[in-house]
């Protein structure tokens, strides 16, 4: 997938874990870096490595067929759009692909000897849907896996890419949304949680933010920041 490096902060002491943090389309990851940047201010996470990867530059017909940054294509996109429609729509190789290169990074922390169970993968919209999709279809057993604003693709077929033993089973899931949001409906992420449960995922939350459109809000980060407390305690504190 020809995309640029990914943005890297790195861990301030002993690195003992990840978090791949994705972004949405037409942003980059440094639109994101802010995150890792004010918990570093906060001396949270000092242990921890976050990576933002760049989605390619690739055609997206809901943008006139004009190329952007995104992990895949997108044919329709807003409030007019049904859940039926956009299962029928998906652009399933290019989510694929997508999947690949989320691998590619995962593989590569624990070629630098980081542990899968502490590694998160996470983002936002377009990236928050590809790491719902690459955590529930991963072959590696994750510390944790967060979505905002997103929704769960290929949910008609996911079940034929589930590796078997189902080793994200009891992997936790951290789902997010605004009741306001106007491109990725806030039914989309209610249904979606639905779904990811009826998967047989065991650990999934689901947090709903009123007066939130399709962004992100300080509670929002609160919420995620405890997540991450959860799931990626200090190596001291996790007796690592």
């Amino acid at each position: 997938m020809a995309a640029r490096a990914p943005y890297v902060v790195p861990a301030l002491k002993k690195h003992t874990a990840t978090v791949i943090m994705a972004h949405g389309l037409g942003d980059s990851g440094q639109g994101w870096m802010a995150l890792a940047q004010n918990w570093r201010r906060r001396n949270k996470f000092d242990e921890v490595a976050f990576i933002f990867p760049n989605a390619p530059n690739i055609p997206i017909t809901v943008n006139f067929g004009m190329a952007m940054p995104g992990w895949y294509d997108l044919v329709k996109l807003g409030g007019d759009l049904d859940i039926q429609e956009s299962v029928r729509t998906q652009d399933e190789p290019g989510i694929l692909r997508s999947r690949e290169y989320f691998n590619t990074l995962i593989k590569e922390e624990i070629d630098k000897g980081i542990k899968p169970s502490r590694i998160v993968l996470g983002g936002f919209s377009q990236g928050g849907a590809m790491s719902v999709f690459s955590g529930i279809t991963g072959k590696e057993k994750l510390g944790g896996v967060f979505g905002l604003s997103c929704y769960l693709l290929l949910s008609d077929r996911i079940k034929n890419y589930i590796p078997e033993g189902f080793p994200n089973k009891e992997t936790p899931f951290f789902l997010a949304h605004g009741k306001d949001d106007g491109v990725v409906k806030f039914e989309f992420g209610e249904k979606s949680y639905d779904m990811v449960k009826e998967l047989g995922v065991q650990d999934v939350a689901f947090h709903s933010y009123a007066d939130l459109g399709h962004s992100a809000d300080p509670e929002e980060i609160n919420d995620l920041e405890k997540f991450l407390e959860k799931v990626l305690p200090t190596e001291e504190s996790a007796g690592l």
